[in-house]
């Protein structure tokens, strides 16, 4: 979150187990359904609405209801548009035009906001939902969190969403009340919030927002801390479920006229000490750091990628529109609750700047498994757990099917995929330092190039085999258009369009040992 007035300046969870015949619900496009959808006649968009597939979207989205406070009134004054300037419907419009299938509205608060989120922003969302029905629009708010930094809310589409919300910004947003009650921003503050949307009978998502921005050094943690992250996790695993790996305001080095600026931040990360690395935070850029120490204790922890749109590059601000660059796609049918009951499974993956738009991901064992045979074995995908089965270690093998787009992406380049990387780590319980923000056991087993692949028009196809598994693990997937082994940190005015990385959410192993 920034200022308008200011463009540079921003201040062990059980995995569940899977039946033999669970990943036919998360099929590769080649199923056949594609086809079946075709042979019935039936648009993309009807299409969609009827089997899974990737639908890219965005959680973190600003409109004028974002606003500006006047604080010579008693209580202050809300003033429209005085923070992020666009209304509702041009970020929808936006979103549809930039390639999303859903978004969610996400002001941030201030002295009795609550009012302002029930009486004048959820209107408004009416009318855009209306205007612009080709793009699923949730109703939610950047939670100001106690005791920590910005967090997306996502409350369940229904005809109590706007009490629901302004039912939990009245409670525990830690800058609705005026006077400011100190008693807001205290951990414990957070914690029944978590208790107290666990007690709804539609449960809301919560999600960290920009979690290492306030941090001052490599690990050196500001707003938000591991602790935190685990105390969240630990008391509702089903509604904080992770944060952005890849942080919004991705503009912050372009000028109107699309030159650099030499002194711009990705990310609005203005410390040197911690910026983003390859446009990532470093909380989940860093391999074995605190994305892989959460992973390591099997939580349920993802990521994902937002625009935390206030005002455009093009007006003189420091971000694109929902959808130009950053792209969080789920695996889902195109109805407001599965795509909800998909980001809580985490079957997500990330991307800038369209470097790809599918990822699908089988992790196997008991058999080979050819894109069109039936699985013989025990398989998963993307946010699931696979059982080992047997008392023996046991070769997994992960078949990886990426589309890397031909057509141009918002800034007209064709980015090419030049390498993946699989990543690899232990679970090993949870950690008895709750600071922990490593994981000595994660590392890149193999990066493939385009010698390891076989291209298929668009489509890139991997087959590996990971040898005698025999402890409770996990992978994950990295890939990028760049030369880079790791990413590195961003200096600034770097051109956030030659720096593409993507990133899938783990998959599980469990060991039957």
């Amino acid at each position: 979150m920034k200022s308008r007035v200011n463009k540079k300046a921003i201040p062990l969870i059980a995995t569940t187990l899977l039946a033999t015949t669970a990943f036919t619900t998360q099929s590769f496009v080649t199923d056949g359904s594609d086809k079946k959808a075709e042979a019935q006649g039936l648009s993309e968009e009807e299409s969609k609405k009827n089997t899974p597939s990737w639908l890219a979207g965005d959680h973190h989205i600003h409109s004028e209801w974002s606003v500006g406070w006047d604080n010579s009134t008693n209580p202050p004054t809300p003033i429209k548009g005085g923070d992020a300037i666009y209304p509702t419907v041009k970020n929808a419009e936006n979103a549809k035009k930039y390639g999303l299938d859903w978004m969610v509205t996400t002001d941030h608060g201030g002295p009795n906001h609550s009012k302002v989120n029930l009486e004048q922003a959820y209107p408004e969302l009416l009318k855009s939902r209306q205007a612009v029905p080709e793009v699923l629009q949730f109703y939610g708010m950047e939670f100001d969190t106690p005791a920590a930094d910005h967090s997306s809310l996502i409350i369940p589409k229904g005809d109590n969403e706007s009490q629901t919300l302004y039912d939990i910004e009245s409670k525990f947003n830690k800058r609705d009340p005026y006077p400011n009650d100190g008693s807001r921003d205290t951990e414990s503050k957070m914690i029944e919030a978590l208790n107290y949307m666990k007690q709804m009978d539609e449960p809301p998502i919560h999600i960290a927002h920009h979690p290492s921005r306030s941090a001052t050094g490599d690990g050196v943690w500001g707003q938000d801390t591991p602790e935190e992250f685990r105390n969240w996790n630990d008391t509702a695993p089903n509604i904080s479920i992770g944060m952005e790996g890849a942080p919004g305001h991705q503009a912050a080095a372009i000028n109107p006229d699309g030159t650099l600026d030499p002194k711009g931040s990705r990310g609005s990360y203005g410390n040197i000490n911690a910026p983003t690395m390859g446009g990532f935070d470093q909380m989940t850029a860093k391999v074995g750091g605190l994305w892989d120490s959460m992973l390591g204790e099997g939580r349920h922890w993802w990521i994902t990628s937002t625009s935390d749109s206030h005002v455009n590059w093009r007006d003189g601000g420091s971000d694109f529109w929902p959808g130009e660059y950053s792209k969080t796609y789920v695996k889902a049918e195109k109805n407001y609750d599965d795509i909800m009951e998909s980001l809580r499974n985490g079957n997500v993956f990330v991307t800038t700047g369209d470097l790809i738009s599918e990822l699908d991901v089988k992790v196997q064992s008991g058999g080979k498994s050819p894109w069109f045979s039936k699985s013989k074995g025990n398989s998963a995908t993307i946010g699931e757990t696979l059982e080992l089965p047997g008392k023996k270690s046991k070769d997994v093998t992960v078949t990886i099917r990426i589309k890397d787009p031909k057509a141009a992406n918002s800034n007209g380049d064709k980015p090419q995929v030049k390498r993946i990387d699989l990543i690899m780590g232990e679970v090993t319980g949870k950690a008895e330092d709750r600071s922990s923000a490593s994981n000595p056991t994660t590392k890149v087993v193999k990066r493939f190039t385009e010698k390891d692949w076989k291209q298929k028009g668009e489509y890139i196809e991997i087959s590996y085999k990971l040898k005698d598994v025999q402890k409770d693990s996990y992978i994950r997937l990295r890939g990028t258009n760049t030369d880079q082994l790791e990413p590195v940190n961003d200096p600034k005015g770097e051109n956030p369009w030659k720096d593409l990385w993507f990133y899938s959410n783990p998959v599980f192993i469990k060991s039957s040992k």
